[in-house]
């Protein structure tokens, strides 16, 4: 199962031009085999306060945005396994919490994280794709 970093499922919404050409296609190719794409549950956070904050603008109201990603794609909870492997990333993995959160996702889930994070992906601690 590919799981979406945050900024790609938000440019998924509105800006596909800035996916790289191997997201795209992955994330095409997830949907023509009826294969659910993922998010963290700290995705819908960052969500709302990278809105809030202005940092992007989306073309519905937050809440209306939010429900149809809930609609759309699985959302992971934080387990405790997942809770767990967030401690265990070494320097070079990135310290935000919720990049960790997420990288955590990955690791337990035995997942791919579709992200252009260049941070993530030279750490090379988790499967990703761009």
């Amino acid at each position: 199962m590919i799981l979406l970093d945050t900024h790609v499922l938000l440019w998924l919404s509105g800006d596909t031009k800035r996916l790289s050409s191997g997201a795209t296609s992955a994330i095409k190719e997830a949907r023509t085999a009826g294969e659910s794409l993922a998010i963290s549950c700290i995705t819908l956070f960052e969500v709302a306060q990278v809105i809030a904050h202005g940092r992007a603008q989306l073309a519905d109201p937050l809440e209306v945005f939010l429900h149809e990603v809930e609609r759309r794609f699985a959302i992971v909870p934080i387990s405790a396994a997942i809770a767990a492997a967030t401690t265990q990333f070494d320097e070079s993995y990135p310290k935000d919490p919720m990049d960790r959160i997420i990288g955590a996702t990955v690791l337990v889930e035995g997942m791919t994280l579709i992200t252009a994070d260049d941070r993530i992906r030279r750490a090379g601690v988790v499967k990703t794709l761009w």
